[in-house]
């Protein structure tokens, strides 16, 4: 096919929009955790988009994209991006290189995801030992079984199964929502856990990465049609849709529940409604697109709760936004899937039956048990080797001062200045103005001022 100017402008600008979801998550995990860890937290995001954009040159792309072995994995033969820069590499209506730049955020933001439920106690040279391992061993070949299409040859999910993951529900969020769940059990809770309290430190720094998130988000989900027409209008306005309502229906709960509706709520509601519709916003209609959202935002605000009763310290929420988010939006696809929607299938509700329910579970079931058996298995053997989890003295320092020897806010400055205002001579009052220059100062009052 020939290369088409408009859709590879879409393809690169949607890259570039999901490029900025991971200073996002920065922003958003960076507001929700203590002062003292708010760097590191930022940093775990920063220093996944170096690691993995070297990983996905030298090796990532042909391990995914690069022809097929056994339906789970690609081949070497573009290792280096090899042959890619040949004016004749196209891939659909773009150049090769526009789809590699586009399914390389995604490889970055993947990982990154996972960096939130073990806040607070992991080491810096773990976390990217961690990165290398999870995403060579876990992410490009399960990129490929899902992505991957090859008129039956291809990936086993995709290809194979046929079960729909249009944008990253079961590639992108179920995955790095198991491995999430792994290394919270494997570093353990956190010092002062349950008993402490662990408040975000910053709402607006939370706004702001959702903000940036939910911005993002159409790069990620309308992007993936990688064409600008019908298809990318669609899953345009079901991701507004399904995530205006998933705010609502994770608000509702908050209300039902605690008796108010908070800003981290609604900031977390919409990150689960982004989630859910991953999956199916090229599978269902608008009005399918509210259903998914509200029971989306509904059904996640509910299961944060449940790291309490099961004992694991989660603590972003990672487990209960993402893995729960994108195990739903992938199950919708199975009941409000509908064959007008470009990916046309129709789900239970339309009278599809069960079958592409059971796609849908299956596929997601296999990658969970194998993502959470991959980064339990690597985060104990990092643990044992060069260390993962913070000794208990480092944690209650803080991992910003004992991995990065740096604070988020100079607070002895601050300080300093409030003692030197504190100390400055009062000014003797201006005498009171008379009533015919009240609007105009003295020369005494405007030395004072």
């Amino acid at each position: 096919m020939e290369i088409n100017a408009g859709d590879t402008a879409w393809v690169l600008a949607s890259a570039a929009l999901v490029m900025l979801m991971t200073p996002g998550l920065a922003f958003f995990y960076g507001g929700m955790v203590r002062v003292k860890s708010v760097l590191n937290m930022m940093m775990m995001s920063f220093i996944t988009i170096a690691v993995v954009t070297i990983l996905w040159v030298v090796v990532g792309y042909s391990l995914t994209f690069a022809g097929d072995t056994g339906h789970v994995i690609g081949n070497f033969s573009e290792v280096g991006l090899q042959g890619l820069l040949d004016p004749k590499a196209v891939s659909g209506t773009t150049p090769t290189l526009a789809f590699v730049a586009f399914q390389l955020m995604f490889a970055i933001i993947t990982p990154a995801l996972i960096s939130g439920a073990i806040a607070d106690r992991a080491t810096f040279r773990g976390w990217i030992a961690f990165v290398i391992g999870w995403t060579c061993l876990v992410y490009f070949p399960v990129a490929h079984s899902v992505w991957f299409l090859d008129k039956g040859n291809g990936g086993w999910i995709g290809d194979k199964l046929k079960a729909v993951d249009f944008a990253g529900g079961t590639a992108v969020h179920l995955n790095a929502g198991a491995a999430a769940l792994a290394l919270a059990i494997v570093l353990g809770k956190r010092v002062g856990w349950k008993k402490d309290p662990m408040r975000p430190h910053s709402l607006p720094l939370v706004l702001l990465g959702a903000g940036l998130l939910w911005f993002g988000w159409f790069g990620f989900n309308a992007g993936s049609a990688l064409s600008a027409g019908t298809t990318a209008s669609v899953t345009f306005v079901n991701t507004q849709v399904a995530t205006a309502a998933a705010v609502i229906g994770w608000l509702i709960v908050e209300r039902l529940t605690h008796g108010k509706a908070t800003t981290l709520g609604m900031a977390s509601g919409a990150v689960a409604g982004l989630v859910a519709i991953t999956p199916s916003c090229g599978a269902v209609t608008p009005l399918g697109a509210i259903a998914v959202g509200v029971l989306a935002g509904a059904i996640c605000a509910f299961a944060v709760s449940l790291k309490y009763k099961l004992g694991f310290d989660d603590s972003l929420d990672v487990v209960g936004v993402h893995f729960v988010g994108g195990l739903f939006g992938s199950l919708a696809i199975g009941l409000f899937g509908s064959a007008a929607a470009p990916s046309a299938v129709n789900g239970l509700f339309y009278g599809g039956g069960v079958t592409q329910l059971g796609r849908q579970a299956l596929a997601n079931v296999v990658v969970a048990i194998y993502s959470f058996s991959v980064a339990f298995i690597l985060g104990k053997v990092i643990d044992k080797t060069i260390g993962f989890r913070l000794t208990e003295d480092d944690e209650v320092t803080g991992v910003d001062q004992v991995e990065h020897a740096e604070t988020a806010y100079d607070y002895l400055s601050a300080a300093g200045l409030r003692g030197a205002l504190a100390a400055r001579p009062v000014a003797a009052p201006a005498p009171a103005a008379k009533d015919n220059d009240a609007t105009e100062p003295t020369e005494k009052a405007e030395v004072d001022a």
